[in-house]
């Protein structure tokens, strides 16, 4: 299999041993203890998950500062974007050396995780300006990945972490819900060599489906592993068990058999665009994909960038020797009336507009409001069913 970034094998943070995490877990209910961010549990998850790997904790400020200019660590290492754990006070913990972050997502506020403390800094605003604007291209506060970032405080506690539990992830997605190390063990009992990787935090229509049937044919691919996001996502946008109910149906009856995994991972959406996609391909690389799609506006928001940015950055910005996973960039999708399927547009210069249905998301959400199917050639039926009973489900305004 590809090898995980920057290591011989996964490292994930995870304490899968029965009596040390038995050990820790005890332990941790008498540590001084701070309740974190949302995005800080869904970092920490991804590192007991393996996905960050080989990191073994929180960020302190060089690094987190370094990453955010030059995709890598002070000592040289790579890594797409700062991994901070952000704290409104530090009070809590006040010359501890060891402490446990508490789970804001669960009720109660459960233990996560466990830190040995190597630092607590203050983080100047001009550092979190810098941070900013480096990682999301925009200091726009109407950006939702910077309000986010901007609002989890200023002190930031760093160090190595071993996780307990893998928050509401594994609870409420437990049919989904993967590791990184589980989705490595899953592809080498498939038997599968070479594996495209499908990010989503929305539903899949016709063009999300044959774009992954188009890279899986480009590259020979034995599978494709369709992971979507599971954690926190702007409002508006569909929920995790809309989006997986959707997508699992789609996969069974359009797919042929062992050719597709319907995964997901636990963390909240940056809408860093270009950067985000590095990190994408990164923990792509980590869950064992030797494939990624990338297409227009990855990981974005808005029109804080252009179409294909989230692509250039792998030739720009990211260093050769980075990331082992290979980008499978896509154009635009849409509908061919000449030929009757899903197209890439750029395969297609034979067309003209006319040639093409396309249908905009905001044009497809209003439909489904309205109990209107989107037609067959932008949405599965099945797919569409499952939508429009959400839609009606909501409160009508």
């Amino acid at each position: 299999m590809i090898k995980p970034v920057g290591s011989d094998e996964l490292r994930p943070r995870f304490v899968y041993d029965p009596e040390q995490h038995h050990k820790l877990a005890h332990e941790a209910e008498s540590l001084p203890s701070v309740i974190v961010s949302s995005q800080a549990a869904g970092n920490a998850v991804m590192l007991g998950a393996g996905y960050f790997s080989p990191l073994e904790g929180f960020m302190n400020l060089a690094d987190a500062l370094s990453t955010a200019q030059s995709m890598t660590l002070t000592d040289g290492r790579f890594f797409p974007v700062p991994l901070l754990c952000l704290l409104e006070s530090a009070d809590a913990i006040a010359g501890a050396t060891r402490v446990a972050l508490r789970d804001p997502n669960v009720e109660g506020n459960p233990v996560l995780a466990v830190m040995d403390v190597t630092a607590v800094e203050q983080v100047s605003d001009a550092q979190m300006a810098l941070m900013t604007e480096q990682v999301y291209g925009t200091s726009d506060p109407k950006h939702p990945g910077v309000q986010t970032f901007n609002s989890q405080g200023r002190i930031a506690i760093s160090g190595p972490i071993r996780v307990l539990n893998f928050s509401y992830f594994q609870t409420d997605f437990p049919d989904t819900f993967r590791t990184a190390v589980e989705i490595r063990h899953e592809i080498q009992e498939r038997g599968w060599r070479t594996i495209v990787a499908f990010q989503t935090r929305n539903p899949m229509h016709r063009a999300h489906e044959e774009l992954c049937k188009m890279a899986m044919e480009a590259v020979e691919a034995d599978g494709v592993v369709i992971h979507m996001l599971l954690g926190r996502l702007k409002p508006g946008d569909i929920p995790a068990p809309v989006r997986d109910a959707a997508i699992r149906t789609m996969a069974e009856l359009y797919f042929p058999p062992n050719t597709v995994m319907v995964t997901g991972y636990g963390f909240d959406m940056l809408y860093a665009g270009p950067r985000e996609a590095v990190l994408h391909a990164y923990f792509r690389q980590n869950m064992g994909a030797t494939h990624f799609i990338i297409g227009r506006d990855h990981a974005g928001v808005g029109d804080y960038y252009g179409p294909f940015d989230a692509q250039t950055i792998f030739d720009d910005a990211v260093p050769a020797d980075a990331l082992a996973i290979e980008i499978f960039r896509a154009d635009n999708t849409a509908y061919s009336k000449k030929l009757g399927r899903v197209v890439m547009m750029r395969d297609a210069p034979d067309h003209t507009p006319d040639d093409f249905i396309q249908l905009s998301g905001t044009r497809v959400r209003e439909m489904l409001g309205r109990g209107e199917a989107p037609p067959p050639e932008f949405s599965r039926p099945e797919v569409a069913q499952i939508l429009m009973d959400y839609y009606q489900s909501l409160p009508q305004s």
